[in-house]
């Protein structure tokens, strides 16, 4: 399909994206393009056979995974997580009793959810990943709030574990990767070193392109985001999900009303950067009445985009390799691809300006256990800036990341009579959010990239 090559080949010589891979499912026929290389390093083309790292596509894996157990009836998703795991500790102990399954994957535990940490690479590793989790803070009474949470991703992957009594690797191989034929998605280093496969990379400010690093995703992390694979098994992923629950093969992985329940709204996020709505391990969006399933990824400097309209038998997905135009082009790629294909185009938000009075009350400090934001009022809109916090740029370091380079000041258009906004200007125009208020009235956080921010009270 001439249009996707093109497209593609044209949007990453225009953003400088070293290299990528898109697919297309339409009319029941699967289109690949291909375009750059593997790493600024080592450079070989891009091709059907290069394996990328998807990110947090991979949680829809982890649920899938779940509802295969609840299928069998060895979970039910109402159930408290002790049930299966009942070592479960957090500081808040109400919460460690009685958080659910279902709320490990909309994103509603409300605990601090961006504690990634590296227990080395031993069967144990989510064992050790989810004792850690006794010290993690209570952000959001359980269940009261959406803030996109990684460690209840780990958290699921340990339970889903336990409950086959194997590691979450040989688990979701057997659960998943076997019946669905897909021979070419991996979690380890170990097994992709000995393929072609794409490192990530960053573009710096002086349009200098680096390799970055380390490569792999620690073990901890693979139920939250830690698998490669190529665009050919993205597509057979989404085949299944667009369609009735079997295999290519004809064989039946999960009953056709399991798969559909998880594409229904469990929990809304009206005006959220994650959508409208969290299902069972997918992101929702309802555009010009037509349901959007997505998810999407981040690691060392490698993107992923995977969308599906399960109504149309739809599915695109782009995977990049450099930071943070990647970001950029997958998203132009989803957006031209549902224009083209579909018809179907998101109407842009418009944001208004306001006086300093009416923005004061959205100003001040907020914070997520991974970094500070200060949010201030320039010329009628709001103005955020981001910094890490120490423990971050500590764990960074110890984990042989590069510490993240500065990130300018970015806009924060908030739309006519609303609490919503949309960011204006930069990589990430376009991307939505809301702030949110207590049962005073008050503003008591920001919800910014699909995490709940909280208000710190200001210092005198």
């Amino acid at each position: 399909m001439s249009e996707l090559q093109d497209f593609l080949t044209d949007k990453a010589a225009e953003l400088k994206v070293p290299g990528a891979t898109a697919g297309v499912l339409v009319d029941g026929e699967e289109h690949q393009a291909f375009s750059g290389v593997t790493s600024v390093e080592n450079p070989l083309d891009v091709d059907a056979s290069t394996l990328f790292q998807f990110g947090s596509t991979g949680k829809t894996f982890t649920a899938t995974a779940m509802m295969r157990l609840v299928d069998r009836g060895q979970v039910d998703l109402d159930a408290p997580v002790r049930r299966y795991v009942p070592e479960l500790a957090l500081k808040d102990s109400d919460a460690a009793e009685r958080v659910t399954v279902l709320q490990l994957f909309n994103h509603t535990a409300g605990w601090q959810g961006d504690a990634i940490k590296d227990t080395g690479d031993g069967d144990d590793a989510l064992a050790v990943y989810v004792a850690d989790m006794a010290d993690l803070e209570q952000v959001s009474p359980l269940g009261t709030a959406v803030s996109y949470n990684n460690a209840s991703l780990s958290l699921a992957g340990h339970l889903i574990a336990k409950v086959m009594g194997t590691t979450y690797e040989k688990a979701v191989r057997e659960l998943l990767f076997e019946p669905l034929g897909m021979d070419m998605t991996f979690f380890t280093p170990n097994e992709v070193m000995s393929r072609r496969f794409a490192v990530g990379h960053t573009l710096h400010d002086d349009g200098r392109i680096t390799v970055a690093r380390p490569w792999a995703m620690p073990r901890s992390a693979a139920p939250a985001g830690g698998m490669s694979a190529t665009v050919g098994d993205q597509l057979t992923w989404a085949r299944f999900h667009v369609g009735d629950g079997t295999a290519k093969d004809g064989t039946r992985v999960l009953p056709a009303e399991l798969l559909a329940r998880m594409q229904e709204p469990t929990v809304d996020m009206a005006g959220s950067a994650l959508g409208d709505a969290v299902g069972i391990g997918w992101l929702l969006k309802d555009v010009q009445g037509t349901r959007l399933v997505s998810h999407g990824g981040t690691t060392n400097g490698q993107y992923s985009d995977f969308g599906l309209v399960p109504s149309r038998g739809f599915a695109v997905t782009c995977l990049s390799n450099c930071g943070p135009n990647g970001a950029q082009l997958n998203h132009a790629v989803t957006t031209w691809a549902l224009e083209h294909y579909l018809g179907v185009e998101e109407e842009a938000l418009v944001a208004v300006d306001r006086t300093d009075a009416e923005l004061a009350e959205f100003t001040g400090q907020y914070e997520t256990i991974a970094y500070g934001i200060e949010v201030t009022a320039v010329r009628g809109q709001l103005e955020a800036a981001i910094a890490y916090t120490p423990e971050t740029l500590r764990a960074l370091r110890e984990s042989g990341d590069d510490e993240p380079e500065d990130q300018p000041p970015f806009r924060l258009g908030l739309l006519a009579g609303s609490d919503r906004y949309v960011l204006t200007a930069g990589p990430a125009a376009g991307m939505r959010g809301y702030f949110a208020r207590d049962e005073s009235g008050r503003v008591s956080a920001l919800h910014l990239g699909g995490r709940l921010a909280s208000r710190v009270p200001a210092t005198a």
